[in-house]
């Protein structure tokens, strides 16, 4: 990777790999850099060391600190994230997710969660503070597999004969 400032607008591309990547305004597969800021973009992929995004979608999201605001992405993975109103199907956080507030996740996994007026259907966290509405904790959602399970493996018996 070089150590220049990579600029997009209005633009289109495949892949964008640089040390320092500000985008606006565009759609691409795969973004990879140092410092990647995203405004307006449409990504598949992106990956790097600190990520930020504002009003942006990607498929998946891979940061050791990533912060999205008004945002969404399918999937985040990162060692730090922050999400202000945005929207997440599942979030994974190595040490922590800071400053989540007024926003959807599907699964959320870290140590430590700091949530305001946070929806999730499950949380796995060792420490959860502030204001989140959570509709599986991992108790719950442990019974649930398991219920499930039972379920469709007698359903699977039953349908044999």
């Amino acid at each position: 990777m070089s150590n220049e400032t990579i600029e997009l607008e209005k633009g289109e591309a495949q892949v964008v790999e640089g040390e320092f990547i500000n985008i606006k305004q565009s759609s691409l597969r795969s973004v990879e850099g140092g410092h990647v800021e995203l405004q307006q973009v449409a990504a598949l992929t992106v990956d790097g060391e600190k990520v930020d995004m504002t009003q942006s979608a990607a498929c998946v999201a891979k940061a050791e600190t990533l912060y999205m605001k008004h945002s969404m992405s399918v999937v985040s993975v990162s060692g730090d994230a922050s999400m202000q109103s945005s929207c997440s199907l599942v979030t994974v956080a190595g040490d922590s997710i800071q400053q989540v507030s007024r926003s959807a996740v599907g699964v959320m996994v870290s140590k430590k969660i700091e949530a305001e007026n946070t929806a999730s259907f499950i949380t796995i966290a060792g420490t959860i503070e502030g204001n989140m509405k959570t509709v599986l904790d991992w108790k719950s959602a442990l019974a649930f597999g398991a219920a499930f399970g039972g379920v469709f493996g007698l359903m699977r018996l039953l349908s044999k004969r």
